[in-house]
């Protein structure tokens, strides 16, 4: 993997490049739609490439680990083959998940035993055992094995996670280094920076990530409760110390208003599931502002969702009809609903990369996070 820094915006430190990947390039900043378990829920791939836009989607470890398992992924020609989708995957490592399995998971430095949600069997995940799962998944960016440490949480603590993440981050790289991908093309794997929000475990995680000479670094354990402006803070110190030659991944960002703030500090990549769970919710997205499709006002709106955003379900059905297939139950609502607002995240992301090679994206950014967070 390769990554052109094409330009950085002159009055902020958003920065607008490509990433190339064997299963094509990335034009970022870029958000990418959040598949789980081999599928971004309630969309087909057809609208991911066609409507949406989609570069490059996640899938995750965990649970694609569990169901369908290796096994079959395997037999498929890994998750490219299975799902059918040709463009770039990143997997996440599994670690915010069993991160957010509390109840049953042991962390150890051999790794992290945990129980299944789906059947209560056990199970092992070590930094090594990431590596081959990741291989045999075959996606073309995994992430390093990590400890996502809660927010909030003690300075003794989330110091000694940091440290077992860095040393569980040499083993990944180990392994990694030491294996051949399983499907004839290139993987590239992303560290992790940690250290919850004390300023000096940031530093110390961002100069360790950095002096290892990844292709791409990450930046973990925010959006996971902390207030927006301590998440910046952390971004901000962050993006200042990794590699400006390589793509930075925010993980797990979030609103619109937070993925433009994250760009002006520069982040190249993010991920949330936000756009689809809030849209099975009845949460629109809009250039226009936040919409509650099912609230009685749109009940006789038959103007388009959004007639400015373009795409094929934001112009075609109305305001009314989706409000109606919510209040029906029918599955449609949420189908068109999410389509929609991924629809929403690609444009936004591709609008801010406009203003960033145009030198226009500060003021751009200033208008529309106030916009973009009132409520219709």
């Amino acid at each position: 993997m390769t990554f052109d820094l094409l330009t950085t915006d002159p009055h902020s430190k958003a920065r607008a490049g490509v990433v190339h990947t064997d299963h094509g390039p990335i034009e970022t900043p870029i958000f990418m739609p959040v598949g789980t378990a081999g599928t971004v829920k309630a969309v087909q791939q057809r609208d991911l490439k066609d409507d949406i836009n989609a570069q490059i989607i996640l899938g995750n470890t965990y649970h694609l680990y569990l169901r369908p398992g290796l096994d079959i992924i395997s037999k498929a020609g890994g998750l490219h083959k299975f799902n059918g989708w040709d463009r770039p995957i990143l997997t996440d490592s599994g670690g915010y998940q069993v991160y957010s399995l509390s109840g049953t998971r042991k962390i150890k430095e051999e790794g992290v035993k945990f129980r299944s949600h789906i059947d209560g069997s056990q199970h092992l995940f070590s930094p090594e055992g990431v590596m081959d799962i990741q291989r045999t998944i075959g996606a073309d960016i995994i992430m390093a094995f990590d400890e996502c440490t809660p927010w909030p949480c003690e300075y003794d603590y989330a110091a000694r996670s940091l440290d077992m993440t860095h040393r569980w981050l040499k083993r990944c790289i180990a392994r990694f280094d030491s294996t051949e991908g399983h499907y004839g093309y290139s993987q590239t794997l992303f560290p992790i920076v940690q250290g919850s929000t004390f300023r000096d475990l940031r530093i110390k995680s961002a100069e360790f990530i950095a002096e290892q000479g990844r292709e791409g670094n990450a930046i973990g354990g925010l959006s996971v409760g902390e207030p927006a402006e301590l998440m910046y803070e952390m971004t901000e110190l962050v993006c200042d110390i990794l590699p400006q030659d390589k793509p930075r991944y925010l993980m797990g960002v979030g609103t619109p208003a937070n993925i433009l703030e994250n760009i002006a500090l520069g982040v190249d990549m993010f991920d949330c599931v936000m756009p689809t769970r809030n849209a099975r919710n009845g949460m629109l997205f809009t250039t226009q502002g936040i919409m509650n499709i099912a609230a009685r006002k749109w009940a006789d709106d038959f103007e388009p969702i959004d007639a400015e955003l373009g795409g094929y379900v934001s112009t075609f059905y109305s305001r009314s009809y989706v409000r109606h297939l919510f209040h029906s139950k029918e599955m449609l609502g949420p189908q068109i609903a999410s389509i929609h607002n991924l629809t929403f995240y690609l444009w936004l992301v591709k609008q801010a990369r406009q203003h960033i090679l145009a030198g226009t994206f500060r003021e751009w950014k200033d208008v529309m996070v106030k916009k973009l967070m009132t409520r219709l």
